[in-house]
């Protein structure tokens, strides 16, 4: 798996099932790499942000700059890794460690305020100024007992997502 042009063995599939918790099935992680190997353009054996930009679907997401952040320079075997929070196997505890770190911009390993402001800035864009956004978060917060002051751990997400039924699959098309 050095090299992004490299045939995967058996034992790499192996390797990145295991790193993956067995998340993709052996055929979808030869798909992946097919696909991993055409965004690495240059075969450096990592994806670059520009490489994660080429996919529409991922270029058009308000939180991509965010996403980027998280997967830039991924080698293969993380690439997948980062996949499998996505797959339709993975856990809720798995998806919620996920949307925690998309909160978490500058992975102090809790979200305040600040970062929940971001995250709505990305998504709200310029269809509400700064100003409202803040004072709807604020709003929420006190509603919710919390000042601007108050944080969140992975704990307090896992209570909130946790029983929600989150739904953050994407199929994994098998040639």
């Amino acid at each position: 798996m050095g090299s992004a042009s490299s045939m995967l063995t058996q034992y790499d599939i192996e390797e990145v099932q295991q790193h993956c918790h067995h998340l993709f099935s052996q055929q979808e992680i030869v798909s992946l790499y097919q696909r991993f190997c055409q965004l690495d353009r240059n075969a450096k054996g990592f994806i670059s942000a520009d490489e994660f930009l080429s996919v529409p679907e991922f270029a058009m997401n308000p939180l991509s700059q965010r996403l980027l952040k998280m997967v830039e320079g991924l080698n293969f075997k993380d690439f997948v890794a980062f996949l499998s929070a996505f797959s339709v196997k993975a856990s809720v505890l798995q998806k919620v460690e996920l949307i925690f770190k998309v909160y978490d911009s500058d992975c102090n390993g809790k979200v305040s305020f600040n970062d929940i402001l971001e995250v709505l800035r990305d998504l709200s864009g310029t269809f509400m100024s700064d100003e409202q956004r803040e004072k709807v978060l604020t709003q929420v917060f006190e509603e919710a007992g919390y000042t601007k002051e108050s944080y969140f751990m992975l704990d307090d997400f896992i209570k909130v997502f946790g029983s929600s039924g989150i739904k953050m699959e994407v199929e994994v098309p098998v040639d």
